[in-house]
């Protein structure tokens, strides 16, 4: 579920800003470096993997944030902010 608006993101930042601070330290770390798994989140932001996690489910239930299985390893999944954030 992406969220609606223009490419600026207006409606996504409106989102974004009423999400915990782990959440947005999550989607900043994926608007910086990208495609990430869990562990990657965890390492870059300094969080524990279950915050991060939290922080996840935080950005997926705003529809701000894709996921997908990694073809390395069919067990992680790979995370990225939503297009809506990149515009």
């Amino acid at each position: 579920m992406a969220a609606t608006g223009t490419c600026d993101g207006t409606d996504a930042r409106t989102a974004l800003a009423d999400l915990p601070p782990s959440a947005k330290l999550v989607a900043t770390v994926l608007a910086h470096e990208g495609e990430l798994t869990q562990a990657q989140l965890a390492e870059e932001t300094l969080l524990p993997p279950r915050t991060v996690r939290s922080g996840l489910s935080e950005l997926d239930s705003a529809g701000l944030v894709d996921s997908r299985i990694s073809f390395v390893d069919a067990r992680q999944r790979i995370y990225d902010l939503d297009g809506t954030l990149h515009c």
